[in-house]
């Protein structure tokens, strides 16, 4: 293994490729097709060809999933937005900032049932028609910690605790990741709230009669039941399908395909989120050739750690290699490495989707300027976990 300075010289070029889509937001794309290039060139010429194209025969379902349900769930924001449904939700919220928190907690709960990417997405759209487009970027790094925070207590919310389950950790034993959910929720929730009401208030739009487009607001509804149902019956029935198949990208689509008997979808919007998923999925396939095969000893560093990590790191190869080193709190994780993601807005797929609809999200700079809560809040859900449950390590091996 060729180093500088002691460190393997993958790391330099994920670094610099992190570095310059947080320096060149507007070419992100761009910056992160050629650190891919550059690293995959280095990995050819240090593990062999034949090496290269083992370990993308093991990720391209990972990578193949990601991409289809990043563009799918542009096509299904596009449907639901149609519906006219978002123009009716601000009827049902309070008013004053106490609204804006409804939203996130809708955000949250739908999370937990739901891939996160589809909460973050759906409540993106809500938003911009509740504040008539001026959504403030704390705002959106808020949706997007509510969806990531609402996942991680579930089995279903998100990849990384899916991954836990199909690997033998109990979904008991993920729940308590709530209680640094929750905890969390309640700093990022409120100071969010709070900055995007003096931004921007909700409108309400009670003089406006709407028709609601009961047909596209069916196809939103079959395209989520088709994630939940493709889930659940492939860890129940078919357990080691989603290792060989994309399962729930596939789920989406052919949800998607059978709902063009009722209505057609814009697909110009289709080429933008195969934009954002194919920079997702540079980025994803970087982090996989990282040379990270050993993780430091389990403990609650070593996963406060990771949390840190995957604001920058993919998380689904950092779980993989937590499962594999086994004896940890796998709460503990789940909220670390589910709600981590959070604090950078390609940190999670979740913030891809959700910079799709709202491009402006892309500076690192203004996303940590307007959404500081979010880090503060995943370091105080950390330490309520912590305080209230301590260290709980469980071997599933």
């Amino acid at each position: 293994m060729h180093t500088i300075l002691g460190a393997p010289i993958e790391f330099f070029i994920f670094g610099a490729t992190l570095l310059g889509v947080a320096l060149a937001h507007r070419h992100s794309l761009a910056v992160a097709l050629t650190g891919l290039a550059a690293t995959v060139a280095y990995k050819s010429m240090s593990i062999g060809l034949a090496g290269l194209l083992m370990h993308l025969g093991h990720e391209w379902v990972t990578l193949a999933n990601l991409m289809l349900l990043l563009v799918g769930f542009a096509i299904l924001a596009h449907h639901f937005e149609a519906s006219n449904l978002p123009h009716a939700i601000p009827r049902f919220l309070p008013n004053g900032w106490l609204g804006g928190l409804m939203l996130l907690a809708l955000v949250f709960v739908l999370s937990a049932f739901l891939d996160n990417i589809a909460a973050a997405v759906i409540g993106g759209v809500v938003a911009q028609h509740v504040y008539r487009g001026r959504v403030g970027i704390g705002f959106l790094a808020a949706i997007v910690a509510a969806a990531n925070a609402g996942g991680a207590g579930s089995v279903v919310g998100d990849t990384t605790t899916t991954m836990m389950w199909l690997d033998g950790v109990s979904p008991l034993s993920v729940a308590p990741a709530f209680l640094g959910s929750l905890a969390a929720f309640a700093i990022f929730g409120t100071a969010a709230a709070w900055a995007q009401h003096r931004y921007a208030p909700i409108e309400r739009h009670e003089s406006v009669e709407l028709v609601i487009d009961w047909a596209r607001a069916g196809i939103v509804a079959v395209v989520l039941l088709a994630i939940i149902g493709a889930n659940l019956a492939t860890n129940i029935y078919l357990p080691g399908l989603e290792e060989v198949v994309p399962v729930l990208g596939i789920a989406v689509w052919v949800a998607i395909l059978a709902g063009l008997f009722a209505r057609q979808p814009d697909w110009g919007i289709a080429p933008a989120a195969a934009k954002g998923g194919l920079f997702l999925v540079s980025l994803v396939a970087i982090a996989s050739l990282m040379p990270v095969e050993q993780l430091p000893a389990a403990s609650w560093r070593t996963t406060f750690g990771l949390g840190a990590l995957s604001s920058v790191f993919d998380n689904i190869p950092l779980t993989a290699l937590a499962l594999e080193q086994d004896g940890y709190d796998w709460a503990m994780l789940a909220y670390a490495v589910g709600f981590g993601g959070s604090m950078i807005w390609f940190g999670s797929s979740a913030g891809v989707a959700l910079t799709g609809i709202f491009p402006e999200g892309r500076s690192v700079l203004a996303w940590l300027r307007g959404g500081w809560h979010v880090p503060v809040a995943y370091v105080v859900g950390f330490f309520v976990m912590l305080a209230l449950r301590g260290w709980r390590p469980e071997l599933i091996g």
